[in-house]
């Protein structure tokens, strides 16, 4: 420890006494280091065996394609225009209420056209529209 002689003038100090703060962080970094393993250990189970289920149809999403020359496909199918669109989104939407779309747009095409598409889905009544994207 460092202390300072007396002086006349009794001013305060104005170091500041790091040697408590470093004492603190590796305590801190032993803690953590001594913990972090047994965080990171597992509880092996046998879970039970059951028979395969089908996914339900009726709640996957409805898969609206634009390919780069423009043309639209729903679930595969090929979609004439819009207005065709439109009507298969609105009879969809009657059989089920919490239907959702989820939008394939080739980077290649035009902006105009993805925004013209999600205007007749928001029109036939869908609000659960989700993009979706390649992972590079």
């Amino acid at each position: 420890m460092a202390f300072k002689p007396q002086s006349e003038n009794d001013s305060a100090m104005s170091e500041i006494n790091v040697t408590p703060l470093v004492d603190v962080m590796l305590v801190l970094v032993i803690i953590l280091l001594i913990t972090a393993p047994l965080l990171t250990q597992s509880v092996h189970v046998t879970l039970p065996k059951t028979a395969e289920t089908t996914a339900n149809i009726k709640d996957q999403p409805l898969q609206l394609a634009i390919d780069a020359q423009g043309a639209i496909t729903l679930n595969k199918q090929a979609v004439a225009n819009q207005a065709a669109l439109e009507t298969i989104l609105k009879n969809e939407l009657v059989k089920n209420k919490e239907v959702a779309v989820h939008l394939y747009a080739d980077q290649a095409v035009v902006y105009k056209k993805v925004a013209e598409v999600m205007a007749t889905v928001q029109h036939a009544g869908i609000a659960k529209i989700a993009f979706v994207t390649v992972e590079e």
